[in-house]
């Protein structure tokens, strides 16, 4: 596993994240999630290298698409993003999760 997701999973882990649990590798038909709280139906995707190379940016489209169609909402942040600024990713993602459940 990349040192990004390594670094995002301690802190989602053991409901650390507003009491939430987290799946790592979630599957939604052909496609895994790396990280999904069944609960919210969220997704927190982190884009490595790959995601950036040509044609990528349609694939990662079509597939958030499909698998929002399922009623699952998104949040993206770079391998860079995550690993220079965790505290700032978690706040977002904690910030996210306290929004989904006043709804």
């Amino acid at each position: 596993m990349p040192k990004s997701k390594v670094l995002l999973w301690t802190r989602l882990k053991n409901r650390q994240m507003h009491g939430e649990r987290f799946l790592r590798q979630y599957g939604v038909d052909q496609y895994v999630l790396d990280f999904y709280c069944p609960h919210l139906k969220l997704a927190i995707e982190i884009d490595g290298e790959s995601h950036f190379m040509p044609g990528a940016e349609e694939q990662d489209k079509t597939r958030q698409e499909y698998i929002e169609a399922y009623g699952i909402r998104f949040l993206r942040f770079a391998n860079p993003e995550v690993c220079d600024n965790l505290d700032g990713v978690c706040q977002m993602i904690y910030d996210e999760i306290e929004m989904m459940k006043k709804l």
